[in-house]
């Protein structure tokens, strides 16, 4: 054997030697990690004073409210049918005004389109921080400004769902392949060209499918809306169950179930048929 090959085993075997007290200090570390976690856990049930007795009186309790229910009252079914209404209506223009600030925005916070990266950044910290704020607490802001009914729901919608699809959407135009944009860079083409033109097409199929999902999302959060005084059948159940009348509460929950898995439904063909073109 010669004098490199062994100088390399030693070397290789001073490596392997070094490398063995890791495995020991990433499991303390680990072990350090668990035990905080765990420590803090304890502390927060002491401080929501969590009580297992209270648990199982509630699910009784549950079971008894559920069984006074049914049968669903639908003598009521003309306001539900029209708060329903209010609540698709409030989605929808919600959904739809995200959607279309949300286009503009993404092509310009993409990291591969942006005119410059102080505007791109600027773009996805708005979204983040129009992300980070509930919903609800969205809805309160607006609800204190012009007033309660389905109009605060609405922009609350719109503005909680502007933070999510810019990010989404300008993730979809940053996969587009680079070998695309450069290609039509060195044709000449301006930037209204690259993207109506190399980037469209692509994104197509991803900006139509989180869409769809942000538009299911919008639904479910225009009822959750209503509870808080933006109108809509959430405020009806909300009623409803202050006064007890459980089984006209029964009934509007039901067609909010309907609505919801009407919706899903839809979009995951719209997604189906999305998938097809795209393939």
């Amino acid at each position: 054997m010669s004098v490199q090959a062994e100088r390399r085993e030693q070397i290789s075997a001073q490596v392997e030697m070094a490398r063995i007290p890791e495995q020991p200090r990433k499991r303390r570390s680990w072990l350090w990690v668990a035990l905080a976690v765990s420590g803090f856990y304890v502390f927060a049930l002491v401080q929501l004073q969590f009580d297992y007795g209270r648990i199982g009186k509630g699910i009784m309790e549950f079971f008894k409210n559920w069984g006074r229910m049914f049968p669903p009252d639908l003598s009521g079914w003309r306001d539900v049918a029209s708060a329903a209404m209010v609540t698709i209506e409030t989605a929808v223009v919600g959904t739809v005004f995200s959607i279309i600030l949300s286009f503009f925005l993404a092509f310009l916070a993409a990291d591969n389109l942006t005119p410059h990266p102080v505007i791109g950044r600027s773009i996805k910290a708005f979204a983040s921080f129009l992300r980070a704020v509930p919903m609800l607490v969205w809805a309160l802001i607006f609800i204190v400004a012009v007033g309660m009914g389905p109009f605060p729901g609405t922009l609350a919608i719109m503005t909680h769902s502007v933070g999510m699809l810019v990010k989404v959407y300008a993730q979809s135009v940053e996969e587009v392949d680079k070998g695309i944009l450069e290609a039509m860079r060195s044709t000449g083409a301006n930037w209204v060209q690259i993207v109506c033109q190399g980037v469209l097409p692509t994104v197509r199929g991803s900006f139509l499918s989180w869409s769809a999902l942000r538009f299911e999302l919008d639904l479910g959060d225009s009822v959750i809306l209503g509870t808080v005084g933006a109108g809509g059948i959430g405020w009806v159940i909300e009623d409803n169950m202050r006064m007890y009348l459980f089984q006209p509460s029964c009934f509007a929950m039901l067609v909010v179930f309907a609505l919801v898995f009407s919706v899903e439904v839809l979009t995951n063909r719209l997604k189906l048929r999305v998938n097809r073109l795209d393939g």
